[in-house]
């Protein structure tokens, strides 16, 4: 057989996996495997609120669902692969694109050469459905319980390669660095503005701020209505949460944060024109970092600042939340070409 050099290379990883190897069951997912699927991530160790099936099933028929599970030769559920077909490339699987990063989520036993067999397998499933490509984004290491970076490993055995690169800024909690004097300043601000801040149930009060400041600024919608960010905050409470503030019982600036087991991440941030004027976004992350800390929150993460187009980086953004006491964490994308691996393991 003649193979370009690309899937010759993914030929030969697939050859020399070692005797012995770990050999999965992959399966595509259903509807009636939602509750199988939650029930095994809730407890894993890279796991978030974005890999469960109640916060991937919001999406409706958005992406064509390619998600797969990973049994052994007991049948016991080994690992899940949230993923969806890309809607500009068919022939490309995303995990996941809907979401800020995919990856393998299982026990954490898929360590090593089993994460580089696990992974083997699912490029086989979609390599005989006619897929060309599996573009993975890894979770990054600040939301893992333990180090659990393997199938990047895995990825690179594989012969993946990095195609993209998102900054984004966080917080260790345990060693934050002292805010810049511009924030103390702000948060001074708000202090004797009489902004008030509390963590709030109503997310009605806060969608317009969001709305008019993201149109105001970026042009842009949130990636949430409010009827999504209500139906998802329905179905994880404890997961979603909103810190507001008030300015003369108006809310003039808010966050809405998405709790993992070491990461609150800011999915939403916005303020009015008069919540800018007197530091009320300051009072607000404040809080927020707060609140992070004591639900146990090993990072504060404020996520990516794309710049136009989602190019490069918005460097006044990201400069804002660095001056929190923050640095960067990357989320990586990697992509591995499935050539050749819809051969049979015996060829």
């Amino acid at each position: 057989m003649t193979l370009r050099p690309q899937a010759e290379a993914c030929y030969l990883c697939r050859m020399v996996v070692r005797r012995g190897a770990l050999r999965m069951h992959v399966e595509l997912f259903n509807e009636a495997n939602s509750e199988r699927w939650d029930r095994f991530v809730q407890d894993a160790p890279m796991t978030t609120l974005l890999h469960t099936r109640r916060f991937l099933s919001y999406h409706g028929d958005r992406f064509q669902d390619v998600s797969v599970l990973l049994t052994d030769d007991r049948g016991e559920l080994r690992a899940v692969l949230p993923a969806a077909l890309d809607g500009a490339d068919p022939a490309r699987v995303v995990s996941h694109p809907g979401v800020t990063y995919g990856g393998l989520v299982h026990d954490g036993r898929l360590t090593g050469d089993r994460a580089r067999d696990a992974l083997l397998d699912v490029a086989r499933h979609y390599a005989r459905s006619g897929k060309r490509i599996l573009r993975y984004k890894p979770v990054p290491y600040i939301y893992h319980r333990w180090p659990s970076a393997d199938d990047i490993w895995a990825l690179t055995e594989l012969g993946a390669v990095r195609v993209g690169c998102d900054l984004s800024c966080a917080i260790d909690l345990a060693a934050r660095r002292k805010p810049s004097t511009r924030r103390a300043r702000s948060l001074a601000k708000a202090q004797r503005a009489g902004v008030e801040v509390s963590e709030s149930r109503g997310l009605a009060d806060f969608w317009p701020v969001l709305e008019s400041t993201l149109e105001r600024r970026h042009s842009v919608r949130p990636v949430h209505s409010l009827e999504e960010i209500d139906l998802l905050r329905a179905r994880s409470p404890n997961e979603i949460r909103l810190v507001v503030a008030s300015l003369a019982a108006r809310v003039v600036a808010g966050s809405v944060l998405f709790m993992t087991p070491t990461v609150a991440h800011t999915q939403y941030m916005a303020a009015s024109d008069d919540g800018m004027r007197v530091g009320a976004l300051d009072a607000v992350l404040e809080q927020a970092i707060e609140l992070a800390a004591e639900a146990g929150a090993r990072y504060f993460d404020f996520g990516i600042s794309p710049g136009e187009d989602r190019r490069g980086l918005n460097s006044g953004l990201y400069r804002f939340k660095a001056e929190f006491g923050g640095g960067g964490v990357v989320h990586e994308h990697y992509e591995l070409a499935l050539d050749g691996y819809q051969l049979s393991s015996s060829a």
